[in-house]
């Protein structure tokens, strides 16, 4: 019996606020009334199961936690947020209000919002599939306040020293004796009718320790304080405990015993690496399954955030991403991925989490990125195969969509937006009503949306790709030995254990057909791969499984190599078996 990697997964990011909001005025800076919103139940089982058919194992519900917000909630005992600190009319989810509520626009009845949500990790969990949350560490709104904390808690500031800059007990940092001084170049969508008093003023989100940051700062947001003192040489103080590593190990406590299976940790380097390597052991203590995945810049910090941090898995953007989009707008080189995997994530591959798409990305379909949807899914099926880690599809990623219109504070940058309240309109005719199905979909969005269906089939399905090791070919065919082409644009790489053995080839030029061959050596032949060199052996299609099959004595394969014809923006997998 086979035993699945648990590394390699299918995430599914879903801005929750949009996903089932199936109203089209798409008002600029409209409100939730004009424009509609989302909730908790439009994620049933219908949308579940359609989601599991597709190749899911993990949805992560981005958005969840009580966010600042323009939206008034004061009849359901909401504190309304001050419009010169909230960025959007829906606001950003990452500006948290309460740590332990959830957003009211996801609920249909907005005093039984957390028994929606519970429900909603039910019928997730029903579906066979895994629940993953924010978790935000780094920063909370400028009014974060928490109404529905647990008895006996203490909420961020309550017992700070507001007369200091820095207390390793303060859950904050102050500039003292200065009045907060909203940035200029901020208008709001609303009336302002009365001025914004924050005394002291409070460090910004984005390590902005002065009264007045910029609009261009992380504003709507104050600084949480783990113990360092960032104005006096960064020096550490977490001995004893801060107070705010305490309450976040109780926060996330929380959390993960209302069965969410993971937390996708924002801007985690932000945050003390000695802290995650502290935190992340206290709550596996209560929920051992659990997993963080922190979205990490700094590859530097990697291996520090895996060892010491004890994170599962890091966002591999300024790595693989960054240089395969490079690739894909025809700026950058295939030579950049074996550059990634050997010097930047080599050895920590399977801890590495890879995507093409998510919230704070632009969209591959619009003009800022690819331009057409198509042109990336060599780039997305290297992404899901290349080690063993997982894998993450953003929303609506497999239709296409192309924000082509400013929605509000976003305006109009190819991204969906994460302030506004909006419609996604590709997505709403995959959703048709509640039906979440493709009899609305174009012929184009139907082959692009069955083409990540039959690649996420393929990454679990197949034991090469989630538990096989990596063989790069490109020293030996690069370089002209092998490639009858620029090496810029084509990869290949072998995936294998001692069951299954892959070859991986890759066309990125955009309008170039490639004829080529690929050599695998006759050292990787004999040594890695283990096969005989007296056999006939046919490199069988599985992914697409439309090629032809192709059949080779050895001696070919580790010499001449494999002859291809490889299309433009191509990639093709084949099973290497005896004839």
């Amino acid at each position: 019996m086979t035993v699945v990697n648990q590394d390699k997964f299918v995430i599914y990011q879903v801005f929750t606020r949009l996903f089932g909001n199936q109203n089209t005025t798409n008002k600029f800076y409209g409100t939730i009334e004009e424009n509609g919103c989302g909730k908790f139940n439009d994620i049933d089982d219908t949308a579940l199961l359609a989601l599991k058919d597709f190749g899911i194992t993990h949805m992560w519900y981005t958005g969840v936690l009580e966010h600042a917000t323009l939206t008034d909630y004061s009849q359901f005992g909401i504190k309304p947020d001050h419009p010169l600190i909230v960025k959007g009319i829906a606001g950003s989810p990452y500006a948290v209000k309460d740590y332990y509520d959830v957003d009211p626009d996801l609920a249909v009845d907005v005093p039984n919002r957390m028994q929606e949500f519970d429900n909603l990790i039910a019928r997730t969990h029903a579906h066979g599939l895994k629940a993953i949350i924010d978790f935000i560490p780094n920063h909370v709104a400028r009014q974060y306040h928490s109404d529905v904390m647990p008895v006996g808690t203490k909420d961020f500031g309550e017992d700070d020293d507001n007369t200091v800059a820095f207390n390793p007990s303060n859950n904050f940092y102050y500039i003292p004796n200065h009045d907060f001084i909203v940035p200029e170049g901020h208008t709001p969508p609303v009336p302002v009718t009365e001025p914004y008093h924050e005394r002291p003023a409070k460090a910004t989100g984005n390590d902005v320790f002065q009264a007045q940051p910029s609009q261009y700062d992380w504003y709507e947001t104050i600084k949480l304080n783990y113990g360092v003192d960032y104005l006096n040489g960064r020096t550490k103080h977490f001995d004893p405990i801060p107070s705010t590593w305490l309450k976040m190990r109780d926060i996330l406590i929380f959390w993960a015993k209302k069965g969410v299976d993971g937390f996708r940790c924002d801007m985690a380097e932000m945050v003390p690496v000695e802290f995650w390597g502290w935190v992340i052991p206290e709550v596996k203590k209560a929920s051992p399954a659990v997993i963080f995945i922190a979205e990490i810049y700094n590859p530097f910090e990697y291996r520090n955030y895996i060892n010491i941090g004890k994170f599962d898995y890091l966002y591999d953007k300024v790595g693989l991403y960054n240089s395969l989009r490079r690739v894909i707008e025809g700026n950058g080189t295939a030579e950049d991925i074996t550059r990634i995997w050997q010097h930047e994530s080599g050895d920590i591959s399977q801890h590495m989490l890879r995507f093409l798409e998510n919230h704070d990305e632009q969209r591959i379909a619009s003009r800022y990125f690819a331009g057409n949807p198509w042109t990336a899914l060599p780039a997305m099926v290297l992404s899901a195969t290349l080690h063993t880690g997982p894998v993450m599809i953003y929303f609506g990623q497999e239709l296409g969509v192309d924000p082509d219109e400013a929605e509000g504070f976003q305006s109009e940058d190819g991204r969906t937006t994460i302030f506004d309240y909006w419609g996604v309109p590709e997505f709403q005719q995959w959703v048709n009503g509640g039906k979440f199905n493709e009899e609305h979909l174009t012929t184009e969005q139907k082959t692009l949306r069955n083409f990540y269906r039959n690649m996420n089939h393929f990454v679990l399905e197949n034991e090469a790709v989630y538990a096989g090791a990596f063989y790069d070919l490109q020293y030996v065919n690069g370089d002209g030995q092998s490639y009858n082409y620029d090496k810029t644009y084509i990869y290949s790489y072998l995936r294998y254990t001692d069951n299954q053995k892959l070859l991986f080839v890759y066309n990125f030029h955009t309008s170039h057909t490639v004829e080529t061959a690929v050599k695998i050596p006759q050292d990787a032949w004999t040594n890695v791969l283990k096969l005989g060199n007296t056999l006939q052996y046919k490199l069988r299609p599985v992914f697409p499984v439309s090629v032809a099959m192709i059949s080779l004595k050895t001696a070919e394969i580790t010499s001449t190599g494999v002859a291809l014809e490889l299309p433009p923006t191509s990639s093709f997998v084949f099973e290497i078996v005896e004839k």
